[in-house]
């Protein structure tokens, strides 16, 4: 993996400082259901389209942004925390970024499979919602992870 297209690691701090918000925002809004009405406002899209009415293209309609903003910011501080260089960025720790990453997309197209084969109706609506976000969040958990055990390898061989 290019180390040239890593951010700079100060950005991690600000993307821990969106993720972890933003997905415990997330989490309420799931249990809740989604229906919160919070942050209405109107907004331009390129294709509005519910189900029984019309579709309608290049619109501004008004519409609430709750979940669109929780998960943007989830997106955008989930890519700064993956993808911020570490305080020592070598061969390593570039190996384990890219193995992470590779299990992490494994493991979500495993969870997917499973899904598409087990999982039906408005359930699965939910799995595919999830499923945007998974890659970020095993991806984050098995690389951090990774580094914390062979920090601690590090820290028993010094011993």
């Amino acid at each position: 993996m290019s180390n040239k297209l890593l951010l700079p690691n100060q950005y991690k701090i600000v993307g821990w400082c969106l993720l972890v918000p933003s997905l415990i925002a997330g989490i309420v809004l799931s249990v809740l259901g989604y229906e919160y009405d919070g942050i209405k406002f109107n907004t331009f899209a390129i294709f509005n389209g519910a189900l029984f009415e019309e579709d309608f293209f290049f619109t501004v309609f008004k519409t609430d942004m709750t979940n669109t903003i929780i998960g943007s910011l989830f997106i955008i501080g989930g890519l700064l925390v993956g993808f911020s260089r570490e305080k020592k960025e070598d061969e390593f720790i570039a190996n384990i970024r890219l193995s992470s990453l590779l299990w992490a997309v494994f493991v979500n197209y495993i969870l997917l499979l499973f899904s598409f084969m087990f999982v039906y109706g408005t359930a699965f609506f939910n799995v595919m919602i999830y499923n945007m976000f998974t890659v970020l969040i095993i991806f984050i958990g098995r690389f951090n992870y990774l580094l914390y055990k062979a920090s601690k390898s590090a820290e028993s061989d010094e011993k």
